[in-house]
């Protein structure tokens, strides 16, 4: 199925770092794909490739980028320029050449600036102890500031007079929070003008285009569990993480996409919020992740299927899972129920779509929540494919390309 010619959407069952940057590199070195579609997020993702010896946390470029495989920026990705200036020539140093010629980027993607960094990073730093874990790049001020304003594109990038005119209002909304430290947009406006002749700019037109010329895999970032309606509020992206975008642009293809959702043997989280399952004292050793300035530290815990039968649901079912770091399990456990304030319960359910007075419940219930643990046989595809009713289509061993191998193990009827 997954060497077929079905478009796939790879989606992080989880609070990210499951292995998806490495899923996508994996379905993409065939060469049996025609572009890397991003439907979400933007400069902080941190998606780890390791392949042919060479490493990159891929961020904004798509993960199949070692394979020569074209990335499409679609109008849902926040996209930054300096960030992704920076990481095309981090590219560069690793042997890809050119990497800027494989870009194509939706003018009407949302343009992520110096100033909205700022303003993320001065408004996470007055929370205090109350921090959300956001990442400090500007993502969630993007979204923000897009809701109620006329908010810079990456088509705005080509008409100076337009794009001035825009960074001189975002600078006049943040000033009252970071002060007017950004005293030079002329600079910023001819730096942003040297990126769009950089690059290709493209309409909407250009999915179909790639469609035409092999299968689309669709490469989502953060976890489900951070879903902007679907996630632990308040400790959310602003970003529809669920695959709900990318499955609205290939119905318009007229195709039926191949869903995988991607999970590792056990649980992560990077930065606040709650974690039913965490076990400090689990000594799994993490190759790629630290504690981030602003998000905080890396946290581990125990598989926890109730979380992630959630997150199933939240994607309207998926066809298949990526299962990762079968390597790394030893002394992980299973819940099979938590012990909360309501009582014992073994399953959590979506309520209505964009209702966030649900989540902040989820969000209470969950944080004082006590897991109830079973050991995990030494080889857990089968039991997590049936705990979470649903086939494991292909596993990884290790951090690298040559670890994964497709599978077909079935999941248990749910």
């Amino acid at each position: 199925m997954l060497l077929g010619d079905q478009h796939v959407i790879v989606v992080d069952l989880g609070f990210g770092d499951a292995g998806k940057g490495a899923t996508v590199d994996w379905l993409c070195a065939n060469h049996s794909v025609s572009a890397v579609v991003r439907f979400n997020g933007g400069a902080q993702a941190a998606h780890n490739v390791v392949a042919d010896g060479r490493h990159h946390r891929f961020a904004q470029f798509g993960s199949g980028t070692f394979s020569g495989v074209p990335t499409l920026l679609s109008r849902h990705m926040l996209v930054e320029p300096i960030a992704l200036a920076r990481e095309s020539e981090a590219l560069a140093r690793l042997g890809v050449a050119d990497p800027l010629s494989l870009l194509h980027i939706s003018g009407d993607a949302l343009l992520t600036t110096p100033l909205h960094v700022a303003a993320n990073r001065a408004r996470e730093d007055a929370r205090g102890a109350a921090r959300h874990g956001s990442c400090g790049l500007g993502v969630g001020e993007t979204a923000a500031y897009a809701l109620d304003h006329r908010a810079p594109t990456v088509a705005d990038c080509r008409d100076p007079l337009l794009l001035t005119r825009l960074l001189d209002q975002l600078a006049q909304h943040f000033a009252p929070l970071i002060g007017d430290r950004f005293d030079s947009i002329t600079d910023l406006v001819a730096l942003y003008r040297e990126f769009a002749a950089a690059v290709r700019i493209v309409d909407s037109t250009a999915l179909a285009r790639f469609a035409a010329r092999g299968r689309l895999v669709f490469e989502g970032a953060q976890g489900v569990l951070l879903d902007e309606w679907r996630g632990l509020h308040p400790h959310t992206t602003w970003s529809t993480v669920e695959p709900r975008h990318a499955r609205a642009m290939i119905a318009g293809l007229g195709h039926r996409p191949y869903v995988l959702g991607v999970t590792r043997t056990y649980l992560t989280r990077h930065g606040a919020g709650p974690f039913p399952t965490e076990d400090p004292a689990l000594a799994l050793p993490e190759r790629h992740n630290t504690t981030g300035e602003y998000q905080g530290a890396f946290r581990v815990g125990h598989f926890d299927p109730i979380l992630l039968r959630y997150s199933i649901e939240a994607c309207h079912g998926i066809d298949g899972l990526s299962l990762t770091h079968l390597d790394q399990h030893p002394g992980v456990q299973t819940a099979v129920a938590y012990l909360t304030a309501n009582g014992v319960t073994n399953a959590l359910h979506c309520g209505p779509w964009q209702d966030l007075t649900y989540q902040q419940h989820l969000t209470h219930l969950l944080t004082s929540a006590r897991p109830v643990l079973e050991d995990l046989p030494p080889d857990p595809t089968h039991t997590i494919a049936s705990l979470l009713h649903t086939p494991v289509a292909l596993t990884a061993s290790g951090p690298s390309r040559a670890d994964r191998v497709p599978v077909t193990v079935a999941g248990a009827a749910g």
